[in-house]
């Protein structure tokens, strides 16, 4: 069955006039660690899109488009220029349940998609770790999921892009074309123009639940070792504590999964409770103000202590509805301000299959050094997707929340990149907040690349962040 298709045409440049007013805000990523100030223009039609990219005022110092604020680092922050905010365009323009697809502006939100499509019948392949992160956002990110090693990265169910490059000219673009602009804003950061619609597979879902195996290991070579295992799960993950000391360094609990088989009566049809609960507000929300001091280091450890023991030594096919499944970290609202207001670094690399030891290394590093990380999350990634900057390679790639306010953290984080990027690793950009931009060519071989396309529709240095000028990525600000 298909819903009726609320098509937008594609949108001519019409003049500088159609331009929204800003005002000056203060912006950070999630992480709250740095901030920066802009305009920020709330677009509300692809026609205002196109106008702020012909030119103007708004334009002067550059623009870079944001969603949700949900990267950790300065990635949708441009300051001094403009931040062109995309949340109100925020329609699901098609769902065509025989071609397998949706069509939604860029705006979107997965919980507000999820809400859409799940009671259909219907899943998107690639589930980030949190459902308040745009399609745009998503986009620019090209995010993964705890089944990367089997499914890809969003890159490889997008099927098609609405992308309004810098001189205001609205392109439609296919990665399954080999399109070098569709590869570039795949990954790209935002730096090739601004995405207004994008056109994503989806799949048949039997009911919204999940059957779970839980396994709780005690060391970090033992989770490695199991979680290297192929074992036939669509889904793996695992939490690490890195609070604990000598030989339980590492320890953690991995939790692997696949899909509700087809067939099988879902709880909900067997009386059972449905828990989406995409849309609804947090039952619990951290306090404007929260003193970061609270979350201090002996807490933190005895929490992991508590945690670890709280979870089964094996535990098989226990049903795990959506929410739980995907969001754990959506649970309490505005959670990154339990860190405080110097806020988080959120730390994140992948190296190739082989290179455990550098996983290793990089663990007993920020131990050595005595840098708290008050959560890691380890997965597994398969092939890369193609995306120029995309950050998905084949290997193992472990998450770190840090304390910005933590003593040594950000030289210690240095050491890591330089161990990372030994290993033919890489960081990703969308929680960067602190690489060097020497090691930024070394950690993506298609940069060059990249900088090509973008030279190419945006010779003016239009399209802009706070990372991108950090990094080196953008043209000269015009």
């Amino acid at each position: 069955m298909s819903v009726a298709d609320r098509t937008a045409s594609v949108a001519a440049p019409l003049g500088a006039e159609l331009a929204p007013s800003g005002r000056r805000r203060r912006l950070s990523g999630w992480g709250r660690a740095a901030f920066s100030r802009a305009t920020v223009v709330k677009a509300t039609s692809a026609e205002q899109i196109a106008s702020l990219l012909a030119g103007g005022d708004a334009a002067r110092n550059g623009l870079i488009a944001r969603g949700g604020g949900r990267s950790y680092g300065d990635a949708a922050q441009n300051g001094g220029g403009t931040v062109v905010d995309l949340t109100a365009l925020r329609e699901i323009l098609a769902i065509d349940e025989a071609g397998g697809c949706v069509r939604v502006q860029a705006g979107v939100t997965y919980a507000q998609l999820l809400a859409e499509i799940v009671p259909r019948g219907l899943m998107l392949p690639v589930i980030p770790g949190t459902r308040h992160v745009t399609i745009g956002g998503a986009i620019a990110s090209d995010v993964h999921g705890k089944n990367h090693f089997r499914d890809g990265s969003l890159a490889a169910h997008v099927r098609e892009l609405t992308v309004y490059t810098p001189d205001g000219a609205a392109r439609r673009v296919r990665p399954a074309d080999g399109d070098e602009l569709a590869l570039a804003t795949l990954g790209g950061m935002g730096l090739t123009g601004i995405v207004t619609e994008a056109t994503l597979e989806v799949e048949p879902l039997a009911a919204p639940w999940w059957l779970m195996d839980t396994d709780r290991t005690a060391s970090l070579a033992e989770t490695l070792e199991l979680m290297g295992r192929d074992e036939g799960h669509r889904f793996s993950v695992a939490w690490l504590d890195l609070m604990a000391r000598g030989v339980s360094l590492g320890r953690g609990v991995l939790t692997r999964s696949n899909d509700w088989p087809a067939g099988l009566p879902s709880l909900k049809s067997a009386g059972g409770r449905d828990e989406l609960r995409l849309l609804a507000r947090p039952r619990v929300r951290v306090p404007r103000g929260f003193p970061g001091s609270l979350l201090a280091a002996p807490l933190i450890a005895a929490f992991n202590e508590l945690r670890w023991r709280t979870f089964p030594r094996r535990e098989r096919d226990r049903p795990t509805p959506l929410t739980a499944h995907f969001f754990p970290l959506d649970r309490p609202g505005e959670w990154n301000r339990l860190y405080g207001a110097r806020g988080l670094l959120q730390y994140q690399f992948v190296v190739p299959d082989g290179h455990e030891a550098a996983v290793v290394r990089c663990v007993e590093l920020l131990r050595e050094r005595r840098v708290p990380v008050y959560l890691a999350v380890l997965k597994r990634l398969g092939p890369a997707s193609g995306g120029l900057l995309s950050f998905p390679l084949e290997g193992w790639t472990l998450a770190l929340d840090i304390p910005a306010w933590a003593a040594d953290a950000r030289p210690t984080l240095d050491l890591l990149d330089e161990l990372v990027a030994d290993a033919g690793g890489r960081v990703y950009l969308t929680k960067d907040l602190r690489l060097r931009r020497d090691l930024l060519g070394a950690m993506y071989p298609e940069l060059e690349r990249f900088k090509a396309v973008r030279d190419g529709i945006d010779p003016t240095g239009l399209m802009h962040s706070d990372l991108g000028s950090r990094l080196g990525i953008c043209g000269a600000r015009r």
